[in-house]
């Protein structure tokens, strides 16, 4: 479904991601680990397409030097220079590290402003879809986006990222910050999601939670690939566990 070849990315002469290659299935959960500054969020970015708004605003201020080389290729379309808007269009989607929401707006808007690219009639089923996975968000609908709690926040990212009836699903740092309570109900609703048919790439730094229901797994170290494998021979990798799961 998803692949990623020889990635780089720079930010002026600063190196993000080297020669990073990696491949996501369809039915797949994969998650893409890494501490602090690995490169997790320049790869979400650079396969969702909002690097290159970046890369533009940039340009326009004459400001830091964003440049991409590789490959990127979505159900077999080579999308390295795909508009992020075209790529939401062709089923990727987004939530993005520390959930950023419309903080004015209500849950139930913020659901719908994540489906101004849609013209299908089925959205109604898509929010019914939203709230089956996370019900907190139907019982707030009319309050505030930003009077929810980090937890609420979150899940109302995801749901505005499943408002656009995803083939892929991106999560990037989706655990970050949580009680363990909220991580564990957010590790429910993304084995939910995949059973729903959508695949899932989630690129996080707290692997505990998480390892036991990925697929498959890359260990991202200064953005560069260092080692890969199933879900299970990652949580039993000796250098995993100490570095990822505080064994």
């Amino acid at each position: 479904m998803l692949e990623v070849k020889n990635l780089m990315v720079f930010f002026e002469n600063a190196l993000a991601l080297n020669d990073l290659s990696l491949d996501v299935y369809r039915g797949e959960i994969v998650s893409a680990l890494g501490s602090n500054s690995a490169g997790k969020t320049t790869l979400m970015n650079t396969i969702s397409g909002l690097i290159i708004d970046m890369k533009v605003k940039e340009e326009r201020k004459g400001g830091e030097r964003i440049t991409i080389m590789g490959e990127i290729r979505f159900e077999g379309e080579e999308i390295l220079s795909t508009k992020p808007s075209l790529r939401i269009r062709k089923g990727i989607a987004l939530s993005r590290e520390r959930h950023p929401i419309f903080p004015d707006s209500d849950i139930e808007e913020n659901l719908r402003i994540s489906t101004y690219l849609r013209r299908d009639r089925e959205i109604g089923k898509t929010y019914d879809f939203v709230y089956n996975i996370f019900p907190p968000l139907k019982e707030l609908k009319k309050r505030r986006a930003g009077f929810c709690s980090g937890g609420e926040q979150q899940m109302l990212s995801i749901g505005m990222a499943l408002m656009t009836k995803p083939k892929l699903l991106l999560l990037d740092e989706p655990l970050l910050g949580l009680s363990p309570a909220m991580q564990n109900s957010l590790i429910q609703a993304i084995k939910q999601i995949h059973k729903e048919g959508i695949t899932v790439l989630v690129a996080e730094q707290f692997a505990r939670p998480l390892l036991p229901i990925v697929d498959r797994g890359y260990i991202i170290e200064n953005g560069m690939l260092t080692l890969q494998g199933t879900g299970q021979e990652l949580r039993e990798n000796p250098e995993v566990r100490s570095s990822f799961m505080g064994v």
